[in-house]
């Protein structure tokens, strides 16, 4: 029995890699002889990075950057070279990430992707080929205009000044400067890995979806969208094209519009890229079960999440699909049919969110043996009705 092990991280709990080995843990207790292929996955949001790093033995760079704050952090990003071509790989998450603040830490209007503009930079020094960007698990909606600074660009102000950072300060914006935009943008290729498909604005866009948990109330869900209007009106007028309708303009506070309509990034869904960097579905043709799972599963995650990503590519080669989440939400049966055969939350009984964190790695391989179990269970149930020996 070959069993291909592809979870994404569960928020707070554990990193994918580690998922993936609790899930490995129990497949053995159930089967030991098994084999299991082990690839932790991500769709651009929080970890991504590491499950790109995982699979390709690459250790990760580091960087002194901006956080969403301004303040001094340390980043990870990665370099691949493979067949001759250098792949730089980002992750907005580790300079701007919402889970980097404190909630009293959290507001819209000042924080900044400035430190993602950083990480580019550092990597464009490596003279790379290619740059992936994952746009997930933003703590900024300032439309991407703190990466586009740090790569030279310039927001001005009726008056010629530059403004502050932030989302709530492009209210004032009057003029976009790309003379110093860095030339070496132009000279490779980027794409964007967005978990989202939000236009930039209005009542689908960055600032009403994505706003409030970013600490913005609802009036500042109304200022910061005006902002982004505003962006959306000034970018049209010097680039001379409309990219704010774009599926995924709005994703990560409108990271998606600036790489879109200034780097000329070619946005696609984190998970289809991701599968796709990661060589996924070369691993699915000799497998009899893929196991998949991440936090959370529900209707939402029908819009392209991490399980139903991969779920989909198993039901593609006729593999059964069963996931393993922290918890399933409303309208979670309809990944049903979207290839995941069966789903489970990981929770034994009632019990507090600060309980049942720790017991992540536990409760996964606990719940991979069962399966485990019921899948040899039926097998040998099948060879043995099949058997000519067998009453019919």
């Amino acid at each position: 029995m070959r069993v291909v092990i592809a979870p994404d991280s569960y928020k707070d709990a554990l990193a994918a890699s580690d998922a993936a080995a609790a899930i490995a843990e129990g497949v053995k207790r159930g089967y030991a002889n098994a084999t299991t292929c082990l690839c932790p996955l991500g769709d651009g949001g929080e970890g991504t990075l590491e499950a790109i790093l995982h699979a390709s033995g690459a250790e990760p760079q580091q960087l002194d950057v901006k956080d969403a704050l301004g303040r001094p952090t340390t980043a990870r990003w990665g370099l691949i070279d493979q067949d001759g071509v250098s792949t730089a790989i980002i992750e907005l998450a580790e300079a701007a990430g919402l889970q980097q603040l404190a909630p009293n830490e959290r507001d819209a209007r000042i924080t900044t992707t400035y430190g993602v503009g950083e990480l580019i930079r550092a990597a464009l020094d490596h003279q790379i080929d290619h740059l992936i960007l994952t746009l997930g698990g933003s703590a900024t909606n300032d439309g991407g205009t703190g990466m586009l600074s740090a790569l030279g660009a310039r927001f001005l102000d009726s008056d010629g000044e530059e403004l502050p950072p932030g989302g709530a300060a492009l209210a004032h914006l009057a003029e976009i400067d790309l003379s110093a935009l860095d030339p070496r943008l132009q000279q490779i290729n980027i794409q964007a890995a967005v978990d989202v498909n939000n236009p930039l604005t209005g009542e689908q866009g960055a600032s009403a979806v994505f706003g409030p948990q970013k600490g913005a109330n609802e009036s500042t869900v109304a200022e910061l969208d005006r902002a982004l209007q505003q962006l959306s009106t000034i970018s049209q007028q010097v680039l001379g094209r409309d990219d704010s309708t774009v599926a995924g303009a709005g994703a990560a506070g409108g990271m998606g519009f600036a790489a879109s309509a200034f780097l000329n990034a070619e946005l696609r869904p984190g998970i289809e890229l991701v599968t796709e960097v990661l060589n996924f579905e070369a691993l699915l043709p000799d497998a009899q079960l893929v196991i998949v799972g991440e936090g959370s599963l529900d209707a939402q995650s029908l819009g392209g999440k991490t399980p139903v990503g991969a779920a989909r590519l198993a039901k593609k080669h006729g593999i059964p699909c069963v996931a393993l989440v922290g918890k399933l939400g409303d309208g979670w049966q309809g990944v049903h049919d979207e290839g995941i055969t069966a789903a489970f939350a990981l929770a034994d009984g009632p019990a507090s969110l600060e309980e049942v964190l720790p017991k992540t790695a536990a409760a996964l391989a606990d719940r991979a043996e069962e399966i485990i179990r019921l899948w040899r269970a039926a097998q040998e149930m099948s060879l043995s009705s099949s058997s000519p020996s067998s009453p019919s």
